[in-house]
């Protein structure tokens, strides 16, 4: 899990960010989505509320909502999975929102679990068990108002082993 540091700068580069986006995750980089900060313990992702990310009732769809949620706990994992020797495979099985307060600006998802996301991917590699784990991320608005909290289940195993 040496590689988490090289992985995080080019999460941080904006430019190969978006070039990563646009490749493999279309939807985030038409929406907007992008990773404010990101470090080994947080993970700071925004979506904007514009043409392409809005709903008929003037407000932000859900589901960039969710793709901005999951964003935040994934960017996690996969700093702590990237180029891993053995490989460990991440899977998300559950999510669970809760939307308190519509998103009509930007909106900002923080989570704050990468401590225990790499404790998790750790007890996966050293038992050779699937592991799986919640991690709970928070949106904001422009305000620091909380409008909405997701729980984010993910699956973490040695690639080619028994599924959990």
């Amino acid at each position: 899990m040496a590689n988490t540091d090289k992985f995080l700068r080019l999460i941080n580069n904006p430019i190969k960010f978006r070039l990563f986006l646009l490749a493999k995750l279309p939807s985030a980089f038409f929406s907007g989505v992008r990773v404010l900060v990101a470090d080994e313990h947080k993970c700071v992702v925004t979506v904007p509320y514009k043409w392409f990310s809005k709903n008929p009732f003037k407000s932000t769809y859900f589901a960039c909502l969710s793709m901005a949620a999951e964003m935040s706990t994934g960017v996690l994992a996969m700093a702590h999975i990237y180029e891993n020797d053995p490989p460990i495979s991440m899977l998300v099985l559950k999510v669970k929102g809760d939307f308190t307060k519509k998103a009509i600006g930007r909106s900002s998802f923080t989570c704050e679990e990468g401590p225990g996301i790499k404790q998790a991917i750790h007890e996966a590699v050293s038992t050779g068990e699937g592991r799986t784990l919640t991690v709970k991320t928070y949106g904001r608005n422009e305000s620091n108002e909380i409008i909405a909290e997701f729980d984010i289940t993910w699956s973490f195993k040695v690639k080619g082993k028994a599924a959990i």
